[in-house]
């Protein structure tokens, strides 16, 4: 059986995340990889209920973040780490990393908590290689033809969250940022090369 591996894509809304992570699925599809291809907050029956919530509630940025926490858990339980330990790509559109990045530099919840929680949380799972596709808030809003509630906190919090996922992408070499600015072909050209050079594909 060939080893499971989880990727995860991150990024302000607006940033292409979503495009190129159905374009990593196909491209180990072609591989004769069986993939699982998932997202946060809603992988789930029960995250699918706990999205609808997060995205047109209000609510305390503590609340919000725990609920984020609890999608997540059911998240790894029932889908994620089954899915791995079958051997199966597992690519992920958001994960741990947006609430440090959303709840934690945007919204301002403790650091410290956010890891503690999620020491509970993730039982030791993280991304084999997490891909943040680097956007200015300013142009992602321009793209966006619709806001929830999360995107609607506007320029200065989206700002506050993209410095996040740069500070935090210089805490590990599982992270690759990404220039999502240019054309998605040129988007595509890092990407691959970045999963080839990381033999993630035999």
């Amino acid at each position: 059986m060939s080893r499971g591996i989880f990727i995860t894509v991150e990024g302000i809304d607006g940033s292409g995340k979503t495009t190129q992570a159905l374009k990593i699925k196909k491209l180990f599809e072609t591989k004769g990889r069986k993939v699982t291809f998932t997202k946060e907050p809603g992988g789930t029956k029960l995250g699918a209920k706990i999205r609808e919530i997060l995205l047109y509630e209000d609510m305390n940025p503590v609340s919000e973040f725990l609920l984020f926490a609890s999608d997540r858990k059911e998240h790894i339980q029932s889908l994620i780490l089954p899915s791995i330990e079958s051997g199966r790509v597992v690519i992920s559109d958001r994960f741990h990393d947006s609430s440090v990045a959303y709840q934690g530099f945007g919204r301002g919840v403790s650091l410290e908590f956010i890891e503690y929680v999620h020491d509970k949380v993730l039982g030791g799972i993280l991304p084999d290689l997490t891909f943040i596709f680097d956007l200015p808030p300013s142009k992602g809003l321009e793209r966006l033809h619709s806001r929830d509630r999360i995107e609607r906190a506007g320029l200065e919090f989206l700002t506050r969250v993209r410095n996040g996922y740069l500070s935090i992408a210089k805490t590990s070499d599982r992270f690759i940022v990404i220039d999502a600015g240019r054309d998605k072909e040129s988007v595509w050209k890092d990407v691959e090369e970045e999963i080839l050079k990381r033999g993630l594909i035999v």
